[in-house]
Order: C-alpha cells, then structure tokens, then sequence
C-alpha cells in the first residue's frame, strides 16, 4: 500500500480480512508492535491503527515501509532509542504520550517487535493507567521468533530443547544483571537481544557456567529484511567472527544445539533440489526461503 493510498479503501480491504475490527477512539494510546521489520509480519490490528491513528509516535526499527501506511495526514513523532546513542528519555515519552492524548487525539505507539517483549511497553502502559489515559495493547511478532523463523533455525523442537530463553546482551560486569552461569546450566536455547556489543563477555560467562565452548551460535543481523546476514559458529568463537564479518545492529544472538538445523535443513534443500534436477524427484524447492 503505498503512502499516499486512501484510509478508506484500505479500511475496507482490511474489513474484509477481519470483520469489524477495534474502533481507535480519540484521546485513545494503542501500543503496538510492528514486527521484526518485515512489513509481510505486521498484524491487522497494528494495519488497523495506523489506518486510523492521528499521530504515531515510532521507535527507530520500524520500517519505513510499515510507516508509510499510515494516514498521509497522520502526524509522525520520533522517539527511538539505539544502544550507546543519545535517545530520548523514556519519563519523557511516557509523558508525550498522556500529553497527546488528553489533546483528544488517537495517539499510536509503534515499536518494533512486540511492545511487551523489551520494548519498555510496561512502564508506558503503567504511565497511561496512572493519568486515566484509556489504552489498547496489540501484540506483534517479537524478533527472537521472527528472526529465528527467517534464518530457518527452529525455536522448539522435539529431542533438542523443551524451553527458550529470551535475554537482554547487558555487560556481564554490571551490577544486579542476571546469572549467567544459571542460564548455562539450563542447556536450553538462549536468545540475546541487543547482545551484539557484549557478546565475547556474555560467551565467555556463559562456558564458566559450563555451557560447553563448542555449542554452536549464530548472529542474525536486520532480521528479516532483504539485507538479512546470518553468521553460524560456536559459542567460543562467535563474537569474534561476527566482529570481523562487520556485523552491525540490529542483531541477537542464538545460542544453543537447535542452530545445527539451520545447517541440516540447507543441506537437506541443496540436495533435495539436485534430486530435482535430475529427475529422481517430481517437487523441486523454488518456492522454498531458507537462505544460504
């Protein structure tokens, strides 16, 4: 849909999809979650808000291709935060939000991923409830399970792991963050958002805590967009191949024995598509997206 599309006929096409779906009242914040990035993982609801929304306040992941569906009249507020830059101070959002709001406006939060899953959606929600600023919470695909999908790596899978575990990349080294040798311990899937710069002391914690060093890891860098960089390794050598593979955020980190998948899954695709070539198969795989 592109930004200058009509609300309307896109307010019926997405009727259509979903019935009636939720009205945004004025003086209304709805917090929502964009997705990992790809506009293909936006939900209809969040389509819904920004079809209606008078003003979007957006953190600094979210797509310029999800922005432009918003109303071409729609006010558009910066208010990202990236790791080690100067941002805008969350009391500060929290307030801008009740501000516009008591304005009479419908005020739209979108963050990218899912506003509940580090995206500080709970002190913003807090803050709402707090003023008597009515508000709606709409979930989106949170980037450790849309990013995993994108790069083929399961999140679960029966014989490997019974748990995942989502973790923020703070400094091992700072006071009151989590145990790291507890997670070690647990053997199961750890994912790392924003655990790009910390990566080498998060590693190095995590085999104190006995994770072994060769457990293999990946980097996945811009999930699920068309520049996607995936890096598979080991845990001991992972921040420094992803160093020198000039990998950047946005990026997470996954750690655990699902990531060989990744590796049995290209295999079984290469050589299912050769048997296709060749004739020995009837289904070739062009349709397939696990990327090399």
């Amino acid at each position: 849909m592109p930004a200058d599309h009509n609300p309307l006929s896109g307010m019926k096409l997405l009727t259509a999809l979903r019935g009636d779906g939720p009205t945004f009242a004025p003086g209304e914040v709805w917090l929502v979650g964009a997705g990992p990035g790809d506009p293909g993982l936006l939900t209809l609801d969040a389509l819904a808000g920004l079809l209606q929304a008078d003003v979007v306040v957006h953190d600094a992941l979210v797509d310029p291709r999800v922005l432009a569906l918003a109303r071409r009249d729609a006010q558009m507020q910066f208010a990202g935060k990236r790791g080690g830059k100067p941002s805008i101070a969350q009391e500060d959002i929290c307030a801008q939000l009740v501000s516009l709001a008591r304005r009479g406006l419908r005020v739209l939060r979108l963050k990218g991923g899912d506003p509940f899953v580090f995206g500080r959606g709970g002190e913003e929600v807090l803050a709402l409830a707090a003023a008597g600023i009515p508000f709606r919470v709409v979930a989106g695909i949170t980037a450790g399970l849309g990013g995993l999908a994108s790069a083929c790596i399961p999140a679960t899978m029966r014989g490997v792991n019974q748990a995942i575990i989502l973790a923020t990349g703070h400094d091992p080294d700072e006071d009151g963050t989590m145990d790291w040798s507890a997670l070690a311990r647990t053997s199961q899937l750890i994912v790392l958002y924003m655990g790009l710069r910390n990566l080498d002391k998060i590693a190095a914690a995590l085999r104190r805590g006995g994770l072994p060093a060769n457990t293999p890891a990946a980097v996945i860098a811009s999930a699920t967009l068309a520049d996607q960089q995936i890096l598979v390794s080991t845990l001991d050598t992972i921040a420094a191949e992803a160093h020198a593979a000039n990998l950047t955020a946005p990026a997470m980190a996954v750690i655990g024995d699902i990531v060989r998948t990744r590796q049995q899954l290209l295999e079984t695709c290469a050589k299912a598509a050769l048997m296709a070539r060749t004739g020995q198969v009837t289904a070739p795989l062009e349709n397939s997206t696990c990327d090399g």
